[in-house]
């Protein structure tokens, strides 16, 4: 006889975090995107800043390092400079979790989509990309747009960052 073995699906706790009320929450576009915010422009920039949660789920997305120099090569200096040299990486914890955190400014060069060979053109803009730790994998949180926009949001997204938890 054979035995029938069923399948359980696995439920994944959720990260969960205090998103302050200015920011506006968006659907997200994708089934990677486990978030996504607008953080309105501020006065002087074109565009708002936006605000993206990921998870791939457990030993995927890449290792923290990978993660940090890839975020790092989406950003090209005026003067020709290596991003990584401008670049400044720290460490914190929030509710008992690790958290990395990439600071760089200049012109935003990202794939237009992952694999594209076309890229975007932005300068003037800078990106704060974090990776936070957890059992059940990373989750990847990445803020982008005009490098005046994303300092007006700079206090509330570190609030945010720490009030991150799993449950």
């Amino acid at each position: 006889l054979a035995a029938l073995v069923s399948l359980a699906s696995v439920a994944v706790p959720a990260l969960k975090y205090d998103a302050p009320k200015e920011w506006t929450s968006k659907t997200p576009s994708s089934s990677m995107r486990v978030a996504e915010f607008t953080l309105p422009k501020a006065a002087g920039d074109a565009e708002d800043a936006t605000l993206t949660i990921y998870f791939f789920g457990a030993g995927q997305g890449g290792n923290v390092q990978a993660n940090i120099d890839r975020w790092i090569s989406q950003m090209a200096q005026p003067d020709g400079k290596d991003s990584a040299t401008v670049a400044k990486t720290t460490k914190l914890t929030a509710n008992g979790l690790n958290i990395t955190l990439v600071d760089v400014s200049g012109t935003y060069i990202a794939e237009v989509s992952p694999g594209s060979a076309e890229r975007v053109n932005k300068p003037g803009f800078r990106q704060r990309a974090t990776v936070i730790e957890t059992a059940e994998g990373p989750y990847f949180v990445k803020l982008v747009g005009p490098a005046k926009t994303v300092a007006r949001w700079d206090e509330s997204f570190m609030t945010f960052l720490k009030s991150v938890k799993v449950g």
